[in-house]
């Protein structure tokens, strides 16, 4: 059925038949069949409708017929808060590709893309940027904002400086070389945080922010308002200039990236762009 009316199918025979300039079907009394040029031109249409649909189908072909197998190394951090949606999303869209996952710390990752044991890493990029022999994408940048409790002083003012929060106690998480990245804009600022506890669980200091055990700076991504605990914390943005933090890929420069690790960047990075 073409669920259209007999005027309208007879109308497109016409016109079709004035733009070719040849009779594609002879009329008679029992109904109508093709000419000889008809049944021509009806060979070479089924052929380009079945390219069309060819062509339609082999992006998706392509897709399933990958199989392989790339290791990425990555982070704490990225694991926890990052990874696990886009490596969803590219299992859906390349089942036959396998990534194979190693978490490292920051050190190590660093360590193993400068020796080339490390093919390609997603990490925070913002210490590697510094680095010559390392190339780096970034895919998203999270906020760093103050984490206090909801009953703490320094809520009821408008604006918020470092040296506000410098005679606080401070926890400090030391996962993924967080350490590192607080002293240097601490250092920038001229000042030092009164450190108290360090701890690699971001669990940890969100309860310990939460029961007014001290305060911490952190990113937006790893922000959580209520701890397991349903203890609640509230998180501010300082008016001093703090980095963000920066997530993405990392891998040595002037190395060829193998196929599968090539498309799971873009994959990544066209799910990036479409998130902005």
């Amino acid at each position: 059925m073409l669920f259209t009316s007999q005027p309208v199918v007879t109308q497109a025979i016409k016109t079709l038949e004035a733009e070719i300039g040849v009779k594609l079907f002879e009329r008679h009394a029992k109904g109508v069949s093709l000419t000889p040029e008809g049944a021509t031109f009806l060979r070479h249409a089924r052929r380009a409708l079945d390219a069309a649909t060819e062509a339609m189908q082999a992006p998706h072909q392509i897709r399933h017929d990958m199989t392989g197998v790339f290791k990425l190394a990555c982070s704490c951090t990225v694991v926890s808060y990052f990874l696990p949606p886009l490596l969803a999303r590219f299992q859906r869209k390349y089942p036959g590709i396998r990534v194979e996952l190693t978490e490292l710390t920051h050190s190590q990752i660093r360590e193993g893309l400068l020796s080339g044991e490390i093919e390609l890493a997603m990490c925070l990029t913002s210490t590697l940027e510094q680095i010559d022999e390392l190339d780096t994408l970034v895919l998203a940048r999270s906020k760093r904002r103050l984490w206090l409790p909801v009953n703490h002083p320094l809520l009821s003012r408008k604006r918020i400086h470092l040296r506000d929060v410098q005679p606080e106690p401070y926890i400090l998480t030391t996962v993924d070389d967080a350490d590192r990245t607080t002293q240097r804009y601490w250092e920038a600022a001229g000042l030092k945080p009164n450190v108290i506890f360090h701890t690699t669980s971001i669990e940890a200091v969100r309860n310990l922010v939460a029961i007014g055990r001290g305060v911490t700076i952190l990113s937006d991504m790893v922000y959580r308002s209520w701890t397991l605990e349903n203890a609640k914390l509230e998180a501010v943005t300082l008016s001093d200039p703090v980095p963000s933090m920066d997530i993405g890929f990392a891998w040595k420069r002037d190395v060829n990236i193998g196929r599968y690790a090539r498309v799971f960047i873009d994959t990544c990075w066209a799910s990036s762009e479409q998130a902005c």
